[in-house]
Parts: C-alpha cells; structure tokens; sequence
C-alpha cells in the first residue's frame, strides 16, 4: 500500500542518513586518531598544540582584571579563580580530588594559550577551614584559585598536515547540541550549518541560535574532554544554493586547496546517476597538504536532482556507503 511504501521510504532515508554520520565520524577519527594512539599521555591533535586528554578551558574574560595584560605579554602569571558553585569547580573536588599545589592542564580558547603546568589553590569559605575537598561528600571547600604558569601560545600561522571542515545541514535542535561536542572534539576547523530544501526552517528558531554562548559552550564541551584549545570558526548560511553559488565558498575552501566531498547515498542504477566512490577514493588537489571539505545532508538526504547538481557544478566529489 502506499502507507506502507512511504515507511519504507522513510525508513531507507533514516538509515542512509545514519550510515552516512557514520561514515564521516569514520573519516574524523581515522584521520585524527593516529598521533592520540601513537601517543597516550599526550598527542598533537593540531600541529601547533600539543594536548592531553582534559583540559579545563577558560574564556579570557575569567582571567582577573589585575593580571588581564599578561594574556599578550606572558611575562606574569594569569590567576582565574571559579566560584564555589562553577561546574569546573565541582569537578576538580569530586572527581579529580585536586589538592593544593597540585597542577592540571588548561587553556585560554579564544587567545589559543594553553599549558599543562597550571597550579590549585583552594579558597575555603563560609565554616570550612580546610583547603580542600570535603571529606564525606567530596564537595568544594570554596572556591578555586587556577594559576596559568607556562603559557604557551598556538601557532595558528602554521599550516596543519591535515585539515576537515563540515558543511552540515542542520539537524533537529536537540542532535545538533549532542553533535557540537563531537565535532569539536575531531579537530573540525571550519563548521559551516545550513539549511537545505528538506530542513525545516524552524530548526534556526533553537535557542542555540538565540543564545549563542550555548553553542560555544557545547563547542567547548567538546574541546575540554578532547584537550584542545582551538574552537571550530562557526558560520551560519541558511540558504545552501546561494552559498554554493557565491564567491565565499570559494574563498574560504578554494578549489586547488580543498578536496570537495558531498555525502549522499547512492542512487540507482539510472541513465543520470551520478558517479558515487568511497571516502579512500577522494581526489585531493595535487602536491598540496590533505585539506577536505565534507556536507552532509539531512535526515532525508540531499534533494535530488537540485541540490546535487548544484554540488557537482561546485567541484564536489560525491561518496557514498553503497
């Protein structure tokens, strides 16, 4: 019946879409993941920083006022200090059971400094005379004074052997706050969200969008557990065709820089089929480092033949699954 052809159809579109993630959280991974095995007390995620598995993450605004011009001159030490009820705060007595002196990495995300010398200090407040976590509930004695000693500075003029941006097509609110962490955590340089003809246009009414702090802070979420300090340069095209058509696509991955990939499942043996191939088989412009740009679509897929087309004329190779 056609009611039972429409879940099947729906069905095949979920499950494509999911292959899809899949298939290019694969790619992220493989790509990224060799130097962290390779490495396990620290790694080069990013060729410029040298990173451990956590970080705490601070924005240079937390850095007290007193100490703000060491940020550019590194010449003294930075001092942040959280207040008792920070969820960092928390995290450091109940789950590293920090104690004085004791040093943790952090980092400053949008200056790019970090350092895996940085020192804890806790302020007790209210009766508690200890400095440290309470003994029975592991709950801060106060708040926690952070010293930035070491700073080092990312070089962000350094060209990275590897590079992956994401064109996503936005999906439902609640993935889209799941997925941000991810993505921070593969190393993505650029994350580019749009809309597409089957993306309803209500998803960019979420109050990520209305608050954007929120989606930087999921961003960092990401950033902390995977222990860099580099965020993803976020940009917001609802409109997919008039970014593909404009000059911006091409500045920001131009063509003899960037290997070009849209994820869509393949079609059926069709006179106008498109040529689909397997993530290994992408074409990268030749003598320059590995850089790819891969979009992903939709739950329901990239519209065809539309929005495909409109890849294609682009310079994107096509991948698929089967």
């Amino acid at each position: 019946s056609a009611v039972s052809n429409f879940r099947a159809m729906k069905y095949y579109h979920y499950r494509t879409t999911i292959t899809i993630r899949i298939l290019c959280a694969m790619f992220l991974w493989n790509r990224c993941a060799t130097s962290f095995l390779a490495r396990p007390q620290s790694y080069l995620f990013h060729s410029s920083t040298k990173c451990g598995l956590n970080r705490f993450l601070f924005d240079p605004s937390e850095v007290l006022s007193s100490n703000a011009t060491i940020i550019t001159e590194l010449s003294m030490v930075p001092r942040v200090v959280l207040s008792k009820d920070d969820y960092r705060t928390i995290h450091a007595a109940k789950i590293l059971g920090l104690r004085n002196g004791d040093t943790i990495r952090a980092g400053l995300v949008e200056q790019e400094l970090w350092t895996d010398a940085a020192s804890i200090q806790w302020l007790p407040e209210g009766k508690v005379k200890k400095a440290e976590p309470l003994a029975k509930s592991g709950n801060p004695p106060g708040s926690l004074q952070i010293d930035l000693h070491g700073l080092q500075s990312s070089n962000t003029n350094e060209k990275d052997d590897l590079c992956v941006s994401l064109m996503l097509a936005l999906p439902r609110p609640l993935q889209l706050g799941r997925m941000l962490p991810m993505i921070a955590q593969m190393g993505v340089e650029h994350l580019i969200l749009t809309g597409a003809q089957k993306v309803p246009k209500d998803y960019f009414g979420s109050h990520l969008f209305r608050k954007p702090s929120l989606l930087t802070e999921k961003l960092i979420e990401g950033l902390c557990q995977a222990g860099d300090v580099r965020l993803p340069k976020v940009w917001i095209r609802k409109n997919i065709r008039d970014f593909l058509a404009s000059s911006e696509l091409n500045m920001l991955f131009p063509r003899d820089e960037y290997a070009r990939v849209v994820a869509h499942p393949q079609r059926r043996e069709e006179e106008n089929a498109y040529v689909c191939q397997r993530m290994a088989s992408v074409q990268f412009p030749p003598g320059r480092p590995k850089r790819i740009l891969i979009a992903v679509g939709p739950e329901g897929g990239w519209e065809e033949p539309d929005e495909l087309d409109k890849f294609e004329e682009n310079g994107f190779q096509q991948v698929t699954l089967g």
